[in-house]
């Protein structure tokens, strides 16, 4: 039977209590981690969110029916409870715990509810499925490693608005409900009961909103916001995700990138006691493909990709020189130390490579002698192979492995395959923190599915002065004033200075395919402010779920966010998204044509 706490108020946090509190009486109030019943004692690990301490309960402190009273007590019950803290003896000392040293004599147990035996055990890196730890997050919830990074996550945010406000940001909010504006990711609907047949959109971003709090003079703004993208979910992307949201008037890509290197050292120190180095590195687009195979290279480690077209232009070994005819490319990395890697491990990248759309892998493997182990070399002059090695800095030991190809598929093979063999070797290590610029990316990609130009970011980009004339000639030539920021092969941030001509933002429409009555049918309200004077302007968006999920060392960002999605989008807890009553849609004007599956 469940007590009141009445006339007990909680004095302390079970780690708030210390040495320093020693004789004193103190009360506290959490759940039951373990009990121990040693007969005439019973020790009982008392959790809250702060961590545990321990109580010990003995028939001569806390009474006959108190003593009875602890004998019920059960995993995940809730008590409060009142005792004097005591010193633990130096064999009896916990040095696991915060609170290792003291433990709390009960003289007084108010059991405030029971608990039936939970579906899993409630402790750190629980080994349960995640479909199980999710179905039960309330209880999940409860693991001190789950509650960690919710208040990591909590101290990041607390951050954020205490810099960016010392820097003359205005916090404000965007409206949940807006036009769809299709270009991009799809949208999450919401239909309208006073205007039937028609439909809001959840935002994908602010985006809209606040280049027009640019236009109304806001000069710089910030939001901690939720957006909504209705895309394919893997480990570090949800349906619903949170954005530390800016835009700054009067700026250029070096004004951005200032203020945000400003915020990351402030919130790395803070929160975890890590100075980041300024001025954080930066990698063209094209740099970073080129070099990393990746426009979100993880730079922790080498084995950067070397081309080596020029070297073997004229080989004779036809799967190189077909490559480049083919205006592909032939390129290599260096996987330092790997030369002696069994036959069979080495096959084993080789199908990765298949996997990541490659013919197949070419390597030379050279051993600990300086002996050279390879199928290929016999296709090429000991000139060439000694070039070759030479160009990869090529040291015994080494395995050096090729790509001919594409260069798209060359890079998305050997970024990967970097990342592969780099998780292998664990120099990805999540304790060390590796953050670099990407920048001048393309403007527009091209779509093979829609047969026309996208935006590569979204289309309010600036493109580059320089290369603006070719916006309608050599679409795929424009370089955009968009800027990425990476941390140990994540993209964590995205932005760039914003298109403020209105004539120049047409034409940009006009390069992604939308006729003027198109362009002005999805965007009007914003062309239509261009024509009311508007600044020169920029902003940036960080992912708060992906830097938490770096910041805490998790390998998912569900372990971040209190409520999260599983792979399919539905909440395995609520059993969202589920079906609704006929009469509310009625009320919808919606009717639903059920499919046969």
């Amino acid at each position: 039977m469940s007590e009141s706490m009445l006339n007990l108020k909680r004095t302390h946090r079970c780690t708030e209590v210390s040495e320093k509190c020693i004789d004193e009486k103190v009360t506290v109030m959490g759940w039951v981690q373990k009990r121990r019943d040693l007969g005439g004692l019973i020790f009982v690990d008392l959790r809250d969110r702060s961590g545990i301490l321990q109580v010990v309960f003995d028939q001569s402190s806390i009474g006959e029916e108190g003593f009875k009273k602890a004998e019920r007590i059960r995993s995940e019950f809730v008590i409060a409870l009142e005792g004097v803290v005591e010193k633990r003896t130096d064999e009896t000392e916990n040095t696991n715990l915060q609170t290792g040293s003291i433990e709390v004599r009960a003289i007084e147990l108010r059991i405030l509810s029971e608990s039936e035996t939970p579906p899993f055990q409630i402790e750190e890196n629980s080994p349960v499925k995640e479909d199980l730890r999710l179905k039960y997050r309330y209880l999940d919830l409860r693991r001190p490693d789950i509650q960690r990074n919710l208040m990591i996550r909590h101290k990041v945010s607390t951050v954020t608005r205490k810099f960016m406000d010392t820097e003359g940001f205005l916090e404000i909010e965007t409206p949940m409900l807006t036009k769809s504006t299709p270009e991009g990711a799809r949208d999450y609907l919401v239909p309208s009961r006073v205007h039937p047949g028609q439909f809001y959109a959840l935002p994908q971003s602010p985006q809209i909103f606040k280049q027009l709090l640019m236009l109304s003079g806001f000069d710089r703004y910030i939001q901690i916001v939720k957006c909504f993208r209705d895309e394919d979910l893997r480990s570090d992307r949800q349906p619903e995700f949170t954005q530390i949201d800016m835009e700054l008037s009067f700026v250029d890509e070096d004004d951005i990138m200032s203020v945000n290197e400003k915020l990351l050292y402030e919130m790395f120190k803070e929160v975890l006691g890590v100075e980041i180095s300024l001025p954080i590195d930066r990698l063209t687009y094209q740099e970073a493909m080129d070099r990393f195979g990746s426009d979100k290279p993880d730079t922790r480690f080498g084995m950067e990709i070397v081309n080596l077209s020029d070297i073997v232009t004229e080989c004779g070994f036809k799967v190189f020189t077909g490559a480049i005819e083919n205006g592909g490319s032939v390129r290599g990395i260096n996987a330092k130390g790997c030369g002696s890697l069994p036959r069979r491990q080495i096959d084993a990248l080789g199908e990765f490579a298949v996997n990541c759309g490659a013919k197949g892998l070419a390597w030379i493997a050279i051993t600990e002698e300086g002996e050279l182990k390879s199928a290929i070399t016999k296709f090429l002059s000991e000139e060439k192979v000694n070039e070759i090695i030479t160009a990869l800095d090529g040291k015994p030991g080494d395995l050096l492995l090729f790509c001919a190809d594409k260069n798209t598929v060359v890079y998305n093979t050997l970024g990967n395959l970097r990342l592969e063999i780099a998780e292998k070797l664990e120099l990805r290590k999540k304790d060390e923190y590796k953050f670099v610029w990407v920048t001048e990316f393309p403007l527009l990609e091209w779509s093979a599915e829609q047969k026309r130009f996208v935006a590569m970011h979204h289309p309010f980009t600036m493109p580059l002065e320089e290369d603006l004339a070719y916006l309608e000639s050599d679409p795929a030539r424009v370089r955009a004033k968009a800027y990425d920021i990476v941390l140990n092969g994540n993209e964590i941030g995205g932005g760039s200075i914003r298109i403020h001509q209105r004539d120049v933002q047409e034409r940009m429409f006009a390069a992604l395919g939308f006729t003027k009555e198109e362009a002005y049918d999805r965007f009007g309200f914003l062309l239509n402010a261009f024509k009311y004077g508007v600044p020169p302007h920029g902003g940036l968006a960080f992912g708060l779920d992906r830097i938490v999920m770096l910041m805490t060392g998790s390998d998912s960002i569900r372990d971040v966010i209190a409520f999260p999605k599983v792979k399919d989008a539905s909440c395995a807890m609520t059993d969202a998204p589920g079906n609704v009553e006929n009469k509310q849609l009625a009320e919808l004007s919606i009717k639903i044509d059920k499919l046969e599956i």
